[in-house]
């Protein structure tokens, strides 16, 4: 065929053949969040199955492959589409001053496999309350502590994502709040003060710390390094809510999240989307049947977007 006629063909399909996808965002496979235990491959093999878009980054796992080794996983993933989504930041910054030197000793080298593999996205999330200390405190400890890892993380190319946890029945768990509100986050990330550090945005913590649309469009797409997608159980109070129950997306039609999905799309966001429904329920499942349910869940809540 002439290149003329090819491009009289190809101008003579549909419309809808060339449109552009209605997202930048991805459906993101973690397998532990919904229950289903899965190493690197065998998460590769059931995202392509099922057909999620992204798959956590398993830094030890990655670490241990030679250059062979690691072309032939991203050949796989690229033939059968999948991209990274994100990677666990296993430096323990939670507890006390030796456990945070300890583990951030090998994160380094956990960040390189990282980068040698393309992931770019290390995340974790942030305990809402203390018994030891009051917010300003704990505010500079926690800033010192992940300037350090997100530092690390930066000079592998690595962005930084921190959550966190809305509800009330958690931050009043303890004797001092903590990080529980987007307000909140942004403070932590300024004391932070690293570029390259944003947040896990989460539709449970948005819709339990009583946050709204405004509040998301305070944010730009660079801001967002990952995003969980989430529901809630009926007939509790929103600051009854429990943050170890909660439901698939669109299961209840408690969060709206229409308006959630909408307005992350408005501002470009490219992160994955996984889901982390903490559901007794689904945990119980066959694995095939929790990645069935959970995928069908993911795009009907991405059917939203317009």
């Amino acid at each position: 065929m002439s290149v003329t006629c090819t491009r009289r063909a190809l101008l003579s399909l549909p419309a809808l053949a060339f449109a552009a996808p209605r997202t930048k965002m991805t459906i993101h496979l973690s397998p532990g969040s919904i229950g289903v235990k899965a190493d690197q491959r065998q998460a590769l093999a059931y995202a392509a199955q099922y057909g999620y878009e992204a798959i956590d980054a398993n830094a030890g796992f990655l670490s241990g492959l030679d250059q062979s080794q690691l072309a032939g996983l991203l050949g796989e993933m690229k033939a059968k589409g999948i991209a990274w989504g994100t990677a666990g930041l296993s430096v323990d910054f939670r507890t006390t001053e030796d456990n945070f030197i300890r583990t951030l000793g090998a994160f380094p080298a956990q960040c390189a496999a990282l980068q040698r593999a393309g992931a770019t996205r290390v995340c974790t999330w942030i305990s809402p309350a203390s018994d030891e200390l009051p917010y300003l405190a704990n505010l500079r400890v926690h800033a010192r502590r992940l300037r350090e890892c997100a530092r690390i993380a930066g000079d592998h190319g690595c962005r930084v994502g921190l959550e966190y946890v809305g509800p009330k029945t958690s931050w009043t768990a303890r004797r001092f709040p903590f990080v529980h509100s987007m307000r909140h986050m942004k403070e932590l990330i300024a004391e932070i003060g690293v570029g390259h550090v944003g947040f896990v945005l989460d539709s449970w913590h948005w819709y339990t710390a009583n946050e709204t649309v405004a509040d998301l469009k305070t944010l730009k797409s660079w801001d967002i390094v990952s995003v969980d997608l989430n529901d809630a159980p009926t007939g509790r109070a929103r600051d009854e809510q429990k943050d170890s129950e909660r439901a698939l997306p669109m299961e209840t039609g408690v969060i709206d999240l229409a308006a959630f999905l909408n307005t992350l799309n408005e501002l470009g966001c490219d992160a994955p989307v996984r889901c982390e429904p903490f559901s007794a329920r689904l945990r119980a499942l066959p694995p095939e049947q929790a990645l069935s349910e959970t995928i069908t869940a993911m795009k009907k809540a991405f059917d939203l977007i317009r």
